[in-house]
């Protein structure tokens, strides 16, 4: 059975750091595209980030870029969500995502939600003002 868990959300001042972990049991995406989405009340779960399967290629929403970092390691078939700088708009439920459509290494990932097949269970961020 395939299953993503992530982790590592909590509650932290604005201006502060969080790190979070999705990872993947049961399949490996080390070839595949992995990203990570959030939902916040009454919106729509949005694009964050995503990195291709060689982490040569990344995308970045713009409401994040320069402040999130997406990485991953393959041989612990983990990817990880460096977020800085925080404000109280980045308040949300996290998830991650995972691919099956294979990832050439100059190819950029997907930044749809339609794109990816397996979703973590979410962990909620709370940025307080």
């Amino acid at each position: 059975q395939v299953q993503l868990v992530d982790s590592g959300g909590g509650l932290v001042q604005a201006g502060g750091s969080l790190r979070l972990s999705c990872v993947a049991s049961g399949r490996d995406f080390s070839s595949n595209a992995m990203g990570w989405f959030r939902q916040a009340p009454g919106k729509d779960r949005e694009f964050l980030t995503a990195i291709n399967s060689y982490s040569a290629r990344t995308k970045y929403a713009e409401s994040v870029k320069g402040r999130f970092a997406i990485s991953r390691d393959n041989s612990k078939n983990t990817v990880y969500l460096q977020m800085n700088s925080l404000k109280p708009e980045d308040t949300a439920i996290y998830y991650c995502a995972a691919s099956t459509r294979y990832s050439a290494s100059n190819a950029y990932p997907p930044m749809d939600r339609l794109s990816y097949d397996y979703w973590g269970q979410g962990t909620q961020v709370t940025v307080s003002s």
